[in-house]
């Protein structure tokens, strides 16, 4: 289902704001690594937001995650200090691992086998 303009504005605002309180909170770098919002969705009611968070060289991201989400009460209170003009309810926060970058390095990784295979046979036949 398409996505109303409203729940793309929103999803904007809570992307920007939730960046930002986690810059102040000290959750963009955990582990030695990088923590990044890389998509909001939200529900058509607006009552719940899906974060889905990309970890960059982060060692183990289930731990940082449940580290995100122990700290939600602080988070979301954060969030309905900085929103609270812009938004009627606060909507509930649910944090989420987003793997796209983990998918997109092995697709890397094979595409170079490939081609390094390619050259072997290429260098094998002549």
């Amino acid at each position: 289902m398409e996505e109303s303009k409203r729940q793309k504005q929103v999803a904007a605002l809570l992307n920007e704001e939730i960046n930002s309180i986690f810059q102040k909170l000290g959750l963009n770098m955990l582990d030695g690594g990088m923590v990044s919002v890389s998509g909001v969705k939200v529900t058509p009611d607006l009552l719940e937001a899906r974060f889905y968070l990309s970890f960059f060289q982060v060692k183990d991201a289930a731990a940082a995650l449940k580290r995100i989400e122990d700290r939600h009460h602080e988070i979301k209170k954060e969030l309905a200090a900085s929103v609270r003009h812009q938004l009627r309810n606060i909507p509930v926060l649910k944090f989420y691992s987003d793997d796209t970058l983990d998918h997109v390095f092995k697709m890397e990784a094979l595409f170079k086998k490939i081609e390094e295979e390619r050259k072997k046979n290429g260098e094998a036949e002549q």
